[in-house]
């Protein structure tokens, strides 16, 4: 076998060597599972099937949602050449050979789709290679990817596609796909008669979190388990018991460098800034238990404490420089009770974004604005030259004043009556607010707000 083939025909009764997954894929749209908003009748992708004007397509989606089934379903039913290639494995040297004998077959009446399974791994350069083949019509483009095609697919080839986004099947969905399995003889489990009852069914499909690949992979285990659990080759039971011994621990859907790693810090993110204790909560044990780096996550937390906290409660930064240091010192699994108790005291902490927000202002009027020299009664002045130039004169030392508090101008003139800090009334900021409200009064006027 090359690197890429055109797809067997498949004799589903025959190899019992393959995985009961690659058995069990369906034929047919009537046989598929799931993605009711593609495939459904009258739906979008079912529609463009049906008329056989699929053109380019890009499948987007979680893993064993179907993305490698429906593109062979779709040459199937078009009566398409069906070529898979492999982005991990194919280089340009194979992808220019095939794209050359797909032309040629084009010349004689024959048409070919193009399989790219995790697309996102080619580069630039490869992706290139596809585009005259695609826009002369030589091939039919269907690439699947678990990545944003946004981020990973080069513009010019998304712009020639349609893209459709797959969801992850749900467990009742699964549960389906494995009784399927447990009951087909030429192609699943049949001859063994197994027994399994509906939650035990249901707990591999809560493992499989939407995967079906991953639930068809444990039930082959579980099976195996048990008949040797039971002594015999027929009419074995599966267990709760020896599902959990196939599934040894739960595999969560997730990956530290793709989408998923940023949709998930997103949601802890946003769960502690709408003051959300639970899911805060949720979100930090999804991250942790699938492998995120808790260091990562402490570095993240510390940055939602001047965020979203700032000087509402300082001593929200305070605590997650603590938890940060706690999992540093004491390492994981016992360092993640203090990454919880960071996360459940900022969920719970008032809210203030005044310091993030006057901060922006500041790198907003520090790039549109001309850098004026700083005033020179601000500057030191250790020469006497310095002196002689004005540096210093007509500073006020607060500390010799009965106020504290100098009339003095210390922004450059070009933003004189620029106020930056807006303090809320929550929290530590309320005192925050009441104290500059009395600063400024002792000033003897009150600065202008910020234009709009």
């Amino acid at each position: 076998m090359g690197l890429f083939q055109a797809a067997p025909g498949r004799d589903d009764t025959a190899d019992r060597t393959r995985p009961l997954a690659d058995r069990m894929r369906p034929r047919t749209l009537d046989e598929f599972v799931g993605q009711e908003h593609l495939v459904a009748a009258g739906k979008p992708l079912r529609t463009q099937i049906e008329r056989d004007d699929t053109g380019s397509l890009i499948f987007w989606g979680p893993p064993g949602t179907g993305k490698t089934t429906l593109a062979q379903i779709i040459a199937h039913m078009t009566k398409a050449t069906f070529i898979e290639f492999s982005a991990v494995l194919t280089g340009i040297k194979e992808i220019k050979q095939v794209m050359a004998d797909a032309e040629r077959a084009r010349q004689y009446g024959t048409r070919t789709i193009v399989f790219i399974d995790e697309i996102h791994r080619f580069n630039k350069a490869q992706q290139d290679a596809f585009l005259p083949h695609v826009e002369k019509g030589n091939i039919r483009l269907i690439g699947a990817t678990t990545e944003n095609p946004s981020f990973e697919i080069i513009s010019a080839l998304l712009s020639r596609s349609r893209v459709y986004v797959l969801k992850p099947l749900a467990e009742e969905q699964v549960v389906l796909l494995l009784k399927r399995a447990i009951e087909d003889e030429p192609r699943g489990l049949g001859s063994l008669n197994l027994q399994a009852s509906d939650e035990v069914l249901g707990r591999i499909a809560a493992y499989s979190n939407g995967d079906a690949r991953s639930a068809y992979n444990v039930l082959e285990v579980a099976a195996t388990l048990a008949r040797e659990h039971d002594h015999k080759e027929v009419g074995a039971e599966i267990t709760t018991e020896i599902v959990q011994d196939a599934v040894q621990k739960r595999v969560l859907l997730y990956d530290k460098g793709g989408e998923e790693h940023y949709n998930l810090i997103s949601a802890l993110h946003k769960s502690v800034r709408n003051s959300d204790p639970d899911a805060s909560l949720y979100w930090l044990g999804r991250m942790l238990e699938a492998g995120e780096d808790p260091l990562y996550i402490a570095r993240r937390v510390v940055r939602m404490a001047v965020e979203d906290i700032g000087l509402a409660d300082p001593n929200a930064l305070a605590l997650c420089m603590a938890a940060r240091d706690a999992v540093d010192f004491i390492g994981m699994p016992e360092g993640n009770l203090a990454l919880a108790q960071a996360v459940v005291y900022l969920a719970v902490a008032p809210k203030s974004n005044a310091l993030y927000t006057a901060y922006s202002a500041v790198l907003e009027d520090v790039e549109r604005t001309a850098a004026e020299s700083v005033p020179l009664h601000l500057r030191n002045a250790p020469t006497g030259l310095m002196k002689g130039l004005g540096y210093g004169q007509g500073y006020q030392y607060a500390h010799d004043l009965d106020v504290k508090v100098a009339d003095m101008q210390c922004l450059p003139d070009n933003l004189r009556d620029r106020t930056y800090y807006h303090p809320t009334s929550d929290g530590i900021e309320k005192r925050i607010r009441e104290r500059l409200q009395d600063v400024r009064s002792k000033r003897g006027s009150v600065p202008k707000e910020r234009p709009k």
